[in-house]
């Protein structure tokens, strides 16, 4: 990306901090969480407490290996490092390919909350606006993004607080809501209204509400001490984690189970059962911002991993060029082609898009996920409790993934994530081949020499 005076500057691991919420907390929350809701009522909770843990033991071992040997391409690198040049190349492709199902996601949502003032506006017209402001801020630069992120990062915490804030004065009888009280789960039906299946299914989107922790890797370099890497990753999933499990046990309490929908976020449907004029409008507007901020980063980061692609081989090279304004206007076009591919979505199949990308783009996500805990035990030499920590985080993604198969909902989205998958495959299987007749072709013309 295009770099000015004050990009090259270091970062204090509370910087990074501030961006790895600026990047995380989006649309996978606001909206995501009203998918976990609906699907598994009150024990979204225990959800987001198993994602959160997941997340947690992903990053450590990410943080570990970026303490070690910070790398600009991250998990990238490590699982080229760890396994050879098959698996940077199909790590950073798979990583590309979940970064661009997360745009798609994501423009769906930012259409979805503004239809809550413009109802009858197509989902399309929306993803367009949002799509062409996403391209000024990454042609920006870096410095321009990580300010950006910075002010969006203490936008959506003021959101968060705001919600905890009302929602803790309704719990306490302050406001009325519309015809209930708070709804206290007295049994384990009503804690787990969709059984343990429903649990299962939900732990995909509670995932997804944490994606966005790679950026810590990328960004790990730029530290001023590289030993900070973990404490600014702890610090910000131990605030995430909170703010995350309180505002879902509040929206939970306040409203019954039945009253959410996967059209609107679940903070929005709280905040709507009390007569709280303009408030609703407010976190509506708040919630833009946030999934604004993260469609952001991926723009930023599917950009980037292009370019790293494209200088270590695994890309053609034009994609790395930069143009006028100092951006790779190539690998900036290959991203277009992605945000119009995702208007044409929003356009074909308004009703079940959102989901649909949200699901494969959370198991894109979680299938590097696993690549960087397979190269986490040849990088790091990891002592028993590491290792044991790293069989937890593996069992745990593995459910999210094989949850997907149990909802005729979620289904679409798994079948979407094994075409990336594959497309991957057949270019590598492609690709090593002719690097193998090239290398034949040049050893026989040496013989005969």
């Amino acid at each position: 990306m295009s770099s000015k005076s004050g990009s090259e500057e270091k970062l204090v691991w509370w910087q990074l901090s501030m961006i790895g919420i600026g990047c995380i907390i989006g649309t996978g929350f606001f909206l995501g969480s009203a998918l976990a809701i609906t699907m598994t009522g009150p024990s979204a909770i225990l959800v987001f407490a198993l994602a959160a843990a997941g997340t947690y033991l992903v990053f450590d071992a990410l943080a570990k290996m970026s303490a070690k040997d910070p790398q600009k391409g991250s998990f990238r690198s490590y699982a080229k490092k760890a396994f050879g040049h098959w698996a940077g190349f199909s790590s950073g492709w798979v990583y590309w390919g979940s970064e661009l199902l997360i745009m798609g996601s994501q423009l769906t949502a930012l259409s979805l909350f503004s239809r809550f003032w413009f109802p009858n506006i197509p989902l399309w017209v929306f993803a367009c606006i949002f799509a062409i402001l996403g391209l000024a801020v990454v042609l920006s630069g870096t410095h321009g993004f990580e300010k950006m992120e910075n002010i969006f990062a203490v936008i959506k915490v003021a959101a968060i607080v705001m919600f905890l804030v009302l929602a803790t004065l309704a719990v306490f009888g302050v406001f009325k809501g519309q015809g209930h009280g708070v709804n206290m789960p007295g049994t384990m039906g009503e804690f787990f209204p969709e059984g343990y299946r429903g649990l299962w299914t939900a732990l995909i989107f509670a995932f997804y509400a944490f994606g966005g922790i790679e950026i810590m890797g990328i960004m790990a370099p730029r530290l001023k001490k590289k030993e900070d890497a973990p404490k600014a990753g702890h610090m910000m999933l131990i605030l995430l984690a909170t703010i995350y499990l309180i505002a879902i046990t509040l929206a939970v309490v306040l409203v019954p189970f039945d009253d959410f929908t996967t059209k609107e976020s679940p903070f929005v449907t709280t905040l709507d059962h009390y007569h709280l004029p303009f408030v609703p409008h407010l976190f509506n507007g708040a919630m833009i911002i946030a999934g604004f901020s993260t469609m952001c980063a991926s723009l930023f980061a599917v950009t980037s991993m292009i370019v790293t692609l494209a200088k270590d081989g695994d890309a053609p090279k034009v994609l790395a060029k930069k143009g006028i304004l100092k951006v790779p206007h190539f690998a900036l076009g290959l991203t277009v082609l992605g945000l119009i591919t995702s208007i044409i979505l929003a356009l074909a199949m308004p009703d079940s898009i959102y989901e649909y990308l949200t699901t494969a783009a959370g198991l894109m996500l979680l299938y590097n996920w696993l690549f960087l805990l397979f190269s986490y035990k040849r990088i790091i030499k990891l002592t028993g409790l590491d290792e044991g920590k790293r069989y937890a985080g593996i069992i745990l993604i593995l459910l999210a993934v094989s949850g997907t198969l149990l909802d005729k909902a979620s289904r679409p989205g798994f079948f979407i994530s094994l075409i990336f998958l594959g497309v991957i495959a057949v270019i590598l299987f492609i690709r090593n081949s002719l690097g193998k007749r090239k290398k034949g072709a040049k050893v026989h013309r040496a013989r005969f020499q």
